[in-house]
């Protein structure tokens, strides 16, 4: 017989507190031109490699419901609606994909540091590949059209991409380190 596992005060407590982490890790940020850095991708990547697949995607989608509905919980305390309409807004629905990814591929099991960094790494460029799918409608049909874009996906995207995966390094110790607590 296949039973649904029901939701236990564990499982909405630790959705709530990566939801916590994500908006925190959006605050957190150094000033860097055009975009802060944040640290919100591996908040995310941490959430679904930790939680599972599930989860993940619960505390990364109440993060995105949380902004859209009107919250300043986004990068630079933004919120609202019309974060749609921003070239970076591609990024928040990436954080949701990563999650799943990552928790997908950990598979509630104990992985090896090594593993750890590789399923990282893959999540973290699923952020990117929606990020910047997100970013390239946005800016052609929204901002400058096709005058720039090159420069503007540069600029806007790759240029986070060593920052994010280096933190994939940081991300599998912290990994390691705690999933043992949540077992």
């Amino acid at each position: 017989m296949n039973e649904k596992r029901k939701l236990t005060a564990k499982d909405i407590a630790e959705c709530a507190i990566f939801t916590a982490l994500i908006i925190a890790s959006a605050y957190i940020s150094i000033p860097f031109y055009p975009v802060p850095l944040t640290f919100q991708t591996a908040v995310c990547v941490l959430c679904g490699i930790l939680l599972g697949a599930k989860k993940g995607v619960a505390a990364t989608l109440c993060y995105a419901l949380i902004g859209v509905l009107g919250l300043p919980v986004f990068s630079g305390f933004k919120g609202g609606i019309a974060s749609f309409l921003t070239p970076t807004f591609g990024y928040v629905l990436g954080f949701i994909l990563s999650a799943l990814i990552a928790g997908i591929l950990s598979k509630n099991k104990i992985l090896t540091y090594k593993k750890a960094v590789i399923v990282c790494m893959i999540a973290s460029l699923a952020c990117y590949f929606i990020g910047i799918i997100y970013f390239i409608f946005v800016w052609v049909y929204l901002y400058d059209g096709l005058n720039s874009l090159l420069v503007a996906i540069f600029s806007y995207n790759l240029i986070y991409l060593p920052k994010d995966l280096a933190l994939c390094f940081l991300t599998a110790l912290i990994y390691k380190k705690v999933l043992p607590l949540l077992k």
